[in-house]
């Protein structure tokens, strides 16, 4: 079944991409045969279990069927490449979006909701380089936008509004994630407090004025819950003010 789109474009309609149906646990394969060993929820398992552990740089598929004690091959009957194979571990990864209290406002549930999609990520920084790649189309991944969508439900803003709103809340959790990933110790900063001591040694104050003031004056790692307190609340707070003005202006 198909319909023509805007500038002669054909849509196939009720046409699912293989990846997307083997996230929705729909059959892909044949049923005739012997039972198979394997699934696509215990190989996408795996898969996670070395990502933990070796990062995605450790995800082959022939390390996933090592895991597995089977034949690398035999992993393509369920899963097609391992680009589908990320795919499917960035949705099964995503744990459950918090379940939103009774009588809760929608900002005090979409802040619940953001620090905890930031703390996600944190726990697993694969994640990270996944979300960037792959767009949400899984049932894990899209009940978090489901959730904060409803939560906005009560502002009576049309959901061309609120889908870019949530959008931009998953972004930002992103890239504080990110933040607190690569801000922590390591070789060379270790940790936002000697960021900072970094960036008041190799700032020059004429080229860099209010940035080197800063670094001096101990903005970067004064409060050691700089990442995890400060800094992401007064960023989430910035958005979510922003959403409560577009209420206020679609009630006027």
């Amino acid at each position: 079944m198909t319909r023509t789109a805007n500038e002669g474009r054909t849509v196939q309609m009720g046409t699912i991409p293989p990846v997307v149906a083997r996230m929705w646990g729909r059959d892909t394969g044949s049923r005739r045969g012997p039972r198979p060993s394997l699934d696509v929820p215990g190989i996408v398992a795996a898969a996670i279990a070395i990502a933990d552990v070796d990062g995605l740089a450790g995800v082959r598929m022939s390390s996933v069927a090592e895991r597995l004690g089977v034949a690398p091959m035999s992993l393509y009957r369920y899963v097609g490449s391992k680009d589908e194979l990320l795919v499917l571990m960035a949705d099964a990864a995503v744990p459950d979006p918090p379940a939103p209290g009774k009588g809760q406002s929608w900002r005090d549930y979409l802040t619940a909701w953001t620090r905890a999609h930031r703390d996600y990520l944190i726990g697993r920084p694969w994640q990270l380089e996944l979300t960037r790649r792959t767009p949400p189309a899984g049932p894990r991944a899209l009940r978090w936008l489901d959730r904060a969508l409803a939560a906005l439900d009560a502002t009576g803003l049309p959901a061309g509004a609120r889908i870019p709103i949530v959008t931009t809340l998953t972004g930002y959790a992103a890239a504080q994630a990110g933040l607190a990933v690569s801000l922590g110790p390591q070789e060379g900063l270790g940790g936002p407090e000697a960021y900072g001591a970094v960036l008041a040694e190799v700032l020059d104050p004429e080229d860099y004025p209010a940035l080197a003031a800063a670094a001096a004056g101990g903005a970067f790692g004064a409060n050691p819950d700089w990442i995890d307190d400060t800094d992401f609340a007064l960023g989430l707070d910035l958005i979510l003010r922003g959403v409560a003005s577009l209420v206020d202006e679609a009630g006027r």
